[in-house]
């Protein structure tokens, strides 16, 4: 599937292919953080097939949950958090919320569930509204 994306305020924009099938949650510690939510949806994509459009994303390293190196990458202006790679550059895995189509994407399957929330389980109960309360 073909998507483009970018930040909050429209200084990077991307495009890439992604395989919607591949669509993951992540309820690590580090992506709870780096979200400030309850956790994280990536779409990952093959690096070649990433390009960006214009603006130049900010960067930095950290070692994740699971021991592997991992770059993640954020617009310097609005703090947009858009895209993460591996050490190596071999893997790419987009922010869901800086994808403009991501209402035609579901997640497929959660991952490093021992650190979801206990609430995350089940939402459906609580009041809902189509605007701010």
């Amino acid at each position: 599937m073909h998507i483009s994306g970018g930040c909050h305020c429209r200084a990077i924009r991307y495009q890439a292919e992604i395989d919607p099938e591949r669509v993951s949650i992540c309820h690590c510690t580090d992506c709870q953080r780096l979200t400030g939510s309850a956790y994280r949806v990536t779409a990952p994509a093959r690096p070649e097939s990433f390009a960006l459009i214009s603006g130049e994303p900010r960067g930095y390293i950290k070692y994740g949950d699971s021991g592997g190196l991992s770059r993640q990458f954020f617009c310097p202006n609005c703090g947009s958090p858009l895209y993460r790679t591996d050490g190596e550059g071999s893997k790419i895995g987009i922010r869901l919320g800086s994808i403009d189509q991501r209402w035609d994407l579901t997640p497929k399957k959660q991952i490093w569930c021992r650190s979801a929330l206990p609430w995350v389980r089940n939402i459906e109960p609580l009041p809902r509204f189509d605007g701010e309360d």
